[in-house]
């Protein structure tokens, strides 16, 4: 991995010029190429002359059938096929727990999905509106290679048919796709990008380079945008920036044209390696091209700023997002929280506040919860800190870093609320949370300063029954509990038993707690 992978694609002449109808374009806005079926040519004969036509009406049909505009009847027929297709999908998830009643669906829509739009497109757009039910959807394809023999699978089929295997962790079932595609001489760029794809998610780096490597050596097929944003998505997750700059390099050098996705990848890999100035070089750099950011490149730049504690421009962007963030993006409004609680800006706790609010309580995390104590606790918002407590202990959250700990106690000793604390002691040790020694000894101070000797003393019973010994602050607190009383005969029976235990004569103690 060390090496830089090299991305070199041979430049190929288009030695055949097909001039496409206008029927046979993708209603889709897409980098795959597809080949044109039905298309025949007649010679023209001497008995035949051609029709007139005029220079300008020629130049006009020329134009439309270059054009990567579909056309206004094309669009209304792709929103009809789209609703069709919604309808069964939504049958199917319906009935997604009966097979049975699944096959006849999928039989009864056989007009719509097989034979009236033959080139794939109709089942595509079922895979894709089957996304959140990876298995259904893998049935669904199941039923469609069982109708290969009358109605072959397209390239866009397979493609997509690999990305869906790929998404339920089916590996071995996309690779056979592939292949398959192969087989049966349907192999494209698309079900290349589609493997690769599948690799990238599921980790599988080096399979995807090498499937690459295999794209770049094949004659028939060439790499395309989609193909580099892959590889980009794969080095960013791996923090590799030289390679994926050397993509980036790649991509200028061929003449591909990037899009929002490329630099979106691009982001990503920059955030993922916390290279912030080069984030923010990125991001100004397609603000100022053609490419306009869109709302995945916010979010993106939300997140950079957020984990770069940049609070200000985290605010612009939050400012232009606020209504998608809060709507569905928890994992960002975490982010943002933590980043408040890493900052010294003095109305923190209450933006933290603002925040938590459109969490639901089913998003808990313990990390975040354990920094919230925290910070309600140096704050001391008392109420606040207990409420966090409470929601560790019913999550079943444990803690074991005795400085939290500390900094518990001492909010609960600067509020003065002893009672409080001999609850959370009790709940903490039932619980089994980190037991460190400043916690007896932050009560037998508040015990003292309330001048409750004997319960200061019952703390000492406690520390014994758990096999806590009494260290020289130990009986520094006690010296000074007793001395400042007036009981001296208490305070000098402690330097006593502090002599015989070598810590020597107590002068000028401190008695918070340590």
């Amino acid at each position: 991995m060390k090496q830089l992978w090299m991305f070199s694609v041979p430049r190929r002449l288009l030695v055949n010029r097909i001039i496409f109808a206008p029927s046979a374009f993708s209603l889709r806005n897409t980098n795959y190429c597809f080949l044109p079926h039905g298309l025949h040519t007649q010679s023209p004969s001497s008995s035949s002359p051609p029709p007139s036509i005029s220079s300008f009406s020629l130049l006009t049909n020329l134009i439309e059938l270059f054009s990567n505009k579909p056309s206004d009847h094309a669009i209304l027929e792709r929103s009809i096929m789209q609703k069709k297709v919604l309808e069964v999908s939504h049958e199917l998830i319906q009935n997604a727990e009966n097979s049975d009643k699944i096959m006849k669906i999928l039989k009864d829509s056989e007009d719509l999905l097989l034979r009236k739009h033959a080139d794939g497109l109709a089942f595509v757009e079922l895979l894709k509106q089957l996304g959140s039910q990876p298995y259904l959807a893998l049935e669904v394809l199941n039923w469609r290679r069982r109708q290969g023999g009358s109605f072959p699978l397209t390239a866009e089929e397979y493609a997509k048919g690999i990305a869906v295997a790929g998404r339920s962790k089916h590996i071995d079932l996309a690779v056979g796709l592939f292949t398959e595609a192969s087989n049966k001489r349907v192999k494209a760029t698309s079900t290349y990008n589609a493997l690769m794809g599948v690799y990238m998610y599921n980790g599988l780096a080096d399979k995807c380079n090498s499937l690459f490597r295999d794209l770049k050596r094949d004659a028939d097929c060439v790499p395309n945008i989609v193909t580099y944003n892959i590889l980009l998505s794969l080095f960013g997750r791996l923090m590799l920036v030289d390679h994926m700059e050397a993509t980036m390099r790649e991509i200028h050098d061929l003449n591909l044209s990037p899009n929002v996705n490329t630099y979106n990848h691009l982001l990503a890999g920059y955030i993922t390696a916390w290279m912030w100035n080069r984030m923010e070089q990125t991001f100004m750099k397609m603000k100022s091209s053609s490419i306009k950011p869109n709302t995945e490149t916010f979010l993106l730049m939300l997140r950079g700023y957020a984990h770069s504690d940049n609070l200000e421009k985290m605010e612009e962007m939050y400012h232009l997002l606020k209504d998608h963030v809060n709507e569905n993006k928890f994992p960002l409004i975490r982010i943002m929280i933590y980043a408040y609680c890493r900052s010294s800006i003095t109305d923190k706790v209450h933006k933290i506040d603002a925040l938590l609010k459109l969490i639901p309580e089913e998003e808990y995390r313990a990390w975040l919860n354990c920094k919230l104590i925290s910070i309600y606790a140096q704050a001391d918002c008392l109420e606040r800190m207990e409420h966090s407590i409470n929601e560790a202990f019913e999550h079943g959250t444990s803690i074991y870093t005795a400085r939290l700990m500390r900094c518990i106690i001492a909010s609960y000793f600067r509020c003065n609320a002893v009672d409080k604390l001999i609850n959370f002691v009790s709940r903490a040790e039932s619980a089994g949370w980190r037991i460190c020694r400043s916690l007896y000894h932050c009560k037998m101070v508040m015990f003292a300063s309330q001048n409750r000797f004997e319960e200061m003393e019952c703390v000492l019973d406690e520390m014994k029954n758990i096999n806590m010994d009494w260290t020289k602050k130990t009986f520094y607190i006690l010296y000074k509990a007793y001395s400042t009383s007036g009981c001296r005969y208490k305070a000098n029976q402690v330097v006593g038993r502090m002599c015989k235990l070598g810590y020597g004569v107590p002068v000028d103690l401190d008695s918070s707690p340590s």
